[in-house]
């Protein structure tokens, strides 16, 4: 296990120094990586300042943006989330995730996130206008996590997700793997970066019945079936980069900075950056900006590649359960600017146990 972790933190400092048009991003290969539903954050806290805490990232939620996060787990930690995402869709993503402390300084992990599209209306080329029934497009993904702490100062774990993606007769599936690495430090570990390196994996293809067609020679009576290939595609391989600090207040009130660099490999590179202030860590409130080259062109223009980008902003209120081991419910809410539609909104639950 060792060794392997070793392998991990070799991995993810190669990514950094990397040249860095190697993760530049691409604008002119938008569109043609699948599975994008892997880089939407399900999570209610880390999403309400536009996942800006890629380095400070705690618990559950770190299972998405850096799973280095999940080592400091106390004892058990669950959460259940929905989503509206871009509101007026009719789209909704519900998620359901448990970390479990394991050892002295060990955590495992578990994470189910479910798109449900509603009913859609199935067309022909006789039938344009439905009347056929209806069927639901399925995406589901299922991760499963380990992260330990190898000091006082480092954190590093990995994700291993399955991704489907299906409808009543075709269907893709596919692995990926995530990695991650932080960093803390200072007289109160105020100070902290991170790296993960997310979505690596092998490409997925669409097979089924579905893309089978029946048809009639000319001349014979009987039909014959067509088995056509689906081109092969590639899942979005993602970096993120990121720095945090936390000023430190009298009464337990706490301002923490945060800022991500976000290289996408099939679109444009984000920044985000957000706020976070602690009251009693009993209410926290949270704000971020997520920022990307062409933004604030026209929303028509083919710059505007990403759907999630500028504002953000969301609530946590906390009930102790018991002081002394830090355990606490919590009820969470968030908001996301988007290109289209009407942003999207969070709600989540979480036990601290």
């Amino acid at each position: 296990m060792n060794a392997l972790y070793k392998y991990l933190t070799a991995v993810l400092i190669t990514a950094m120094v990397l040249p860095v048009n190697l993760f530049a991003g691409n604008k002119d290969r938008s569109g043609q990586a699948g599975a994008s539903e892997l880089l939407i954050n399900p999570w209610t806290r880390s999403s309400g300042w536009g996942s800006a805490n890629m380095a400070r990232v705690r618990g559950l939620e770190a299972m998405w943006g850096n799973v280095a996060g999940t080592a400091f787990t106390r004892k058990t930690q669950l959460i259940f989330s929905n989503v509206q995402w871009l509101k007026g869709s009719g789209t909704n993503l519900f998620a359901f995730g448990l970390t479990q402390r394991v050892g002295d300084d060990g955590a495992l992990g578990i994470q189910v996130m479910s798109m449900n599209f509603g009913d859609i209306q199935v067309t022909t080329t006789e039938n344009p206008d439905g009347g056929l029934g209806t069927f639901s497009p399925s995406l589901m993904n299922f991760a499963l996590s380990y992260a330990k702490a190898f000091s006082n100062s480092i954190y590093g774990g990995m994700v291993v997700k399955v991704i489907s993606e299906s409808i009543s007769d075709v269907s893709a599936f596919g692995v990926a793997i995530d990695a991650g690495i932080q960093y803390v430090t200072g007289e109160n570990d105020q100070l902290a970066f991170g790296v993960s390196l997310k979505n690596l994996g092998p490409q997925m293809q669409f097979t089924g019945d579905g893309l089978s067609l029946k048809s009639v020679i000319p001349g014979q009576n009987n039909q014959f079936t067509l088995e056509q290939r689906s081109d092969a595609f590639e899942i979005p391989t993602q970096l993120n980069i990121g720095a945090s600090y936390d000023f430190l207040f009298p009464k337990d009130y706490r301002l923490t900075v945060a800022g991500t660099f976000i290289s996408n490999s099939f679109t444009k590179d984000q920044i985000a950056v957000g706020l976070e202030g602690s009251l009693h860590n009993w209410v926290i409130l949270r704000a971020g900006y997520i920022f990307e080259n062409g933004m604030w062109d026209d929303v028509l223009s083919p710059e505007n590649n990403n759907v999630t980008t500028g504002f953000s902003a969301g609530i946590s209120i906390q009930v102790p359960l018991n002081k002394e081991n830090g355990s606490y419910i919590g009820i969470d809410y968030a908001y996301r600017e988007t290109v289209s539609f009407n942003g999207t909104h969070f709600v989540g639950i979480i036990f601290n146990l």
